[in-house]
């Protein structure tokens, strides 16, 4: 199956994640913020990233546009939970740069599997 790296700073996002993608098959890594992503990423890229939007250090959208300039076919997922200070959505926004498929937290559990799926047969 795919290598995916999940990106979260919550360790139960990460976790139900995880289970989630291994049930599948899927070998996922984990990292706690964009900084941490970029590193693993530049190491070994993923077949898919996940991450979520609002994170200490490097936030998720800020990973996105690094992510798309330095590897412009990588395949993103977006999530989030929200902020108490976002005044607009951030799923949609965050389309903008590439992102073809976004969840809000809580997610489900087959819409991840599904997203997955597609861009690993269709590509970035």
């Amino acid at each position: 199956m795919a290598s995916i790296l999940v990106v979260d700073d919550d360790p139960i996002s990460r976790a139900t994640l995880r289970s989630i993608l291994e049930g599948s098959g899927h070998a996922v890594e984990e990292t706690v913020d964009g900084v941490q992503a970029m590193k693993a990423f530049r190491k070994t890229p993923f077949d898919v990233v996940i991450t979520d939007i609002f994170m200490p250090e490097k936030e998720g959208v800020e990973l996105v546009r690094e992510m798309r300039q330095e590897f412009p076919g990588v395949r993103i997922i977006a999530v989030s939970g929200g902020s108490s200070s976002a005044r607009f959505d951030s799923l949609d926004w965050i389309k903008a740069f590439g992102v073809r498929h976004t969840f809000a937290k809580p997610f489900d559990r087959q819409a991840i599997l599904a997203a997955v799926d597609e861009l690993l047969t269709q590509g970035a």
